[in-house]
């Protein structure tokens, strides 16, 4: 049994995800790229039309949607999940439920005592270390309050897995692993 892991240092401000301003660049790259090459594709074989111009687009818009990550930030208590239409927040420092299903899904799926849900990707919480530090703490916060009746077993595998994943970066990077 490993020893318990130390306890967070709280981190001030609102912590965005830093990899959503690169996926939402290759999102709109790839859609713009499947736009162009369908009209010139269609132009080039069957002579573009204006229904077939709005297909492309439509097409394109289509994978805009399909490729475009929602947008994860977190301020002290507070966690917001932006999609291209909804925007959800949950007060991580009130959580009621922590669900990871580790085998099947690779989301964390958190619900507030207001009845609140939302749904972070688990590559955000991978890769931005200190947004999960900042949902970590809240957590505990909340696990000590006695909001948290269901899913405590789930957040600390979680926290076993971002852990040992950030770990395993650490030593990938400096040439160790």
């Amino acid at each position: 049994m490993q020893p318990p892991l130390p306890a967070p240092r709280p981190v001030s401000g609102v912590l965005h995800d830093a990899g959503w301003p690169g996926e939402a660049r290759a999102a709109l790259l790839c859609s713009g790229l499947l736009l162009g090459v369908a009209l010139i594709v269609d132009a080039g074989a069957h002579g573009l039309t204006l229904l077939r111009a709005l297909c492309c687009i439509a097409l394109s818009a289509l994978l805009l949607v399909v490729l475009l990550p929602a947008r994860v930030s977190a301020a002290p208590g507070l966690l917001t999940v932006q999609g291209l239409w909804v925007t959800r927040s949950v007060r991580t420092d009130r959580l009621a439920a922590v669900v990871w299903p580790a085998d099947t899904a690779q989301r964390l799926s958190l619900r507030d005592a207001d009845g609140a849900r939302a749904e972070v990707d688990l590559r955000v919480l991978l890769t931005n270390p200190a947004l999960w530090l900042r949902i970590e703490a809240d957590a505990r916060a909340s696990r000590e309050r006695g909001t948290l009746d269901h899913g405590a077993a789930d957040l600390a595998r979680l926290a076993l897995h971002v852990h040992s994943e950030t770990a395993r970066t650490v030593l990938r990077v400096s040439g160790l692993g």
